[in-house]
């Protein structure tokens, strides 16, 4: 009995702990649920004229003379839930994902997003990548959406065969302003960067993204290779290698970085995995240059750039409206929440 050890009792933890989990889950959403019905009758009473403004006001006080104890049903509050089931109600896609996310994250996108689909862009990831508040904010702030929609991933054709989904889970750039990187700095400082900063960069990668290595050592006709970063993704199932260089990018970069890959497929992949992806993260690229090598190359790579600054969010909200007019149909109106102001 005596040698028993931690990981004996591991099953009734986990039990334990997924139980805790449903049970936060089920709280989170009948309190989403009630905010929605408040916020939907509240709607209604006003839209018929049963009801003006100021009796919202009456409201709130009546709740805080009847329900002691009760917190969160403020003047404020009840127009923010008014405002949020206005904001879902008439798309039957969005409204079931507003409850899986906490109430806090629901009023930041609601109250930082200002298109529909940048709303509903925002609330799937931070369902899917689990985004703490921190993390939601910081991403909104990053203009992930304005990025994503004007510059979508570059892949080779090879990633948009063997690997469509990755579309969705790789980006055009990533951020890592959480380096403090001086302006001219070595692939060195970079590099050692990342580690020391693992978990900011995991989570600026992605949620299955796993770390397996630095450095990480391939031999190929008895001579020695490095691979600068090596990571496995649960939802892909496939390692992907990620080299690092502080330059723009540069067509001769996808030949080594395509040995490479042709190295872990060969020699580290384990049978039930999916070939290998690579991504080149340089400090800057010329998408022409990149479409042209990416065209004919036969490794599923993709190329992105890292920036260690956060973007200037007016300015590419600026591009995303001139996107969005160059783009709709000619009888479509125009964007009602024109360029930032």
């Amino acid at each position: 009995m005596n040698s028993l050890t931690q990981d004996d009792f591991s099953e009734i933890t986990q039990l334990i702990a997924a139980a805790r989990q449903r049970a936060v889950q089920a709280v989170n959403t009948a309190l989403i649920d009630l905010y929605w019905q408040v916020g939907q009758t509240i709607s209604r009473k006003i839209e018929v004229a049963e009801w003006g403004d100021g009796v919202v006001a009456r409201l709130a006080e009546h709740l805080a003379l009847t329900q002691p104890g009760l917190r969160g049903f403020t003047r404020p509050n009840l127009f923010r839930m008014r405002q949020f089931y206005e904001a879902y109600r008439d798309d039957e896609k969005v409204s079931p994902l507003v409850r899986q996310l906490p109430w806090t994250h629901n009023l930041i996108i609601l109250n930082q997003s200002k298109r529909p689909e940048e709303r509903e862009f925002y609330l799937r990831l931070a369902i899917r990548e689990q985004w703490s508040k921190r993390d939601l904010e910081r991403q909104i702030k990053a203009a992930l959406f304005e990025r994503s929609v004007l510059n979508p991933v570059k892949v080779s054709p090879r990633v948009s065969q063997t690997h469509p989904e990755a579309l969705s889970l790789f980006k055009d750039s990533y951020l890592v302003e959480f380096l403090d990187l001086p302006p001219l700095h070595a692939e060195a400082d970079w590099h050692q960067g990342l580690l020391r900063r693992l978990k900011d960069f995991l989570i600026e990668l992605g949620r299955d993204f796993c770390f397996a290595g630095s450095e990480y050592p391939l031999q190929v006709g008895g001579r020695d290779f490095a691979l600068d970063l090596l990571f496995f993704h649960r939802g892909l199932n496939c390692l992907v290698a990620i080299e690092l260089k502080v330059g723009r990018f540069e067509p001769e970069y996808l030949g080594k970085l395509g040995f490479y890959l042709e190295a872990l497929d060969r020699d580290v992949k384990k049978p039930h995995e999916q070939a290998a992806i690579g991504v080149l993260l340089c400090a800057s690229k010329d998408d022409e240059v990149v479409e042209y090598a990416l065209s004919r190359s036969l490794s599923p790579a993709l190329i992105a750039e890292y920036q260690t600054q956060l973007p200037a969010k007016a300015l590419l909200q600026a591009k995303l409206h001139e996107f969005y007019l160059q783009n709709a149909p000619d009888d479509y109106p125009e964007d009602p929440t024109g360029p930032p102001q």
